[in-house]
């Protein structure tokens, strides 16, 4: 597949303003992964944790929040784990499945899809 990113918003805990962040569409991600210091500035505080694999074995953990997040004028509470400083944000599986999203990857973009109910 082709890689391309998308912009999303991040909404700040008293819900008074929205932060937009160019992020990679990553099927291969379970969460979405936003930057520590986007989520602190925000005032969003972690209250889960996580272990996670990387793409080369090891097993990691991070701290993570349910965040509102604002796809294409649609917002929604989702996981977001906090990311390593400096590193980018990923869209992941649980926040475009919980968005009704699939990925076109010929043309780079983001679908609406049916889901299931089976």
């Amino acid at each position: 597949m082709g890689a391309f990113r998308h912009t999303i918003e991040i909404e700040a805990a008293d819900g008074t303003s929205f932060e937009s962040v160019e992020a990679l569409v990553d099927t291969g991600a379970t969460y979405t992964w936003i930057p520590r210091p986007v989520l602190e500035r925000l005032g969003i505080e972690p209250s889960l944790g996580r272990r996670l694999q990387t793409a080369d074995g090891r097993i990691i953990e991070r701290d993570g929040a349910q965040v509102p997040v604002r796809i294409n004028n649609e917002s929604l509470m989702t996981i977001c784990i906090f990311g390593d400083p400096g590193s980018h944000p990923l869209l992941g599986a649980v926040t475009l499945e919980e968005f009704g999203l699939g990925v076109d990857p010929i043309n780079r973009r983001l679908v609406p899809v049916v889901s299931l109910l089976m």
